[in-house]
């Protein structure tokens, strides 16, 4: 399999983590992606991610999905460059970076033109799909 990009900007507000959810499924299925568990893994993924570039974040929301062979990336940037960090639940969040870690063979974060990226490789798509 060649290496597949997708790189999507997100509209700004309450909408955006649904929005950035459908186009992703989207664009995984496009790509032959099609295991129902792992989709959906992916798509709490990167609910949470635009979810905290939304509260957390500024400027413009852009994801990004990149796929070789079975491994496949979610990035999300925005304009903040302050990183996410893992904290104690309460009544309004505080279970998003627990979710990506749970998902995910990992993340990180990296600078983005005076913002930040925050990058999370998924775990490989199963082999018997």
């Amino acid at each position: 399999m060649s290496e597949l990009t997708a790189h999507l900007d997100v509209p700004l507000g309450r909408s955006a983590p649904a929005a950035a959810r459908r186009a992703a499924t989207a664009v995984l299925a496009g790509w032959g992606f099609r295991d129902t568990d792992w989709v959906d893994a992916c798509a709490v993924v990167v609910s949470e991610l635009v979810t905290n570039a939304v509260r957390h974040g500024g400027g413009l929301i852009e994801l990004s999905l990149e796929a070789h062979g079975g491994r496949v990336t979610v990035s999300v940037a925005d304009g903040s460059s302050v990183v996410p960090r893992r904290r104690d639940p309460d009544g309004i969040g505080g279970r998003g970076i627990a979710l990506i870690e749970a998902l995910s063979a990992g993340w990180h974060v990296e600078n983005h033109h005076g913002g930040k990226r925050v990058r999370v490789e998924l775990e490989p798509y199963p082999e018997d799909c």
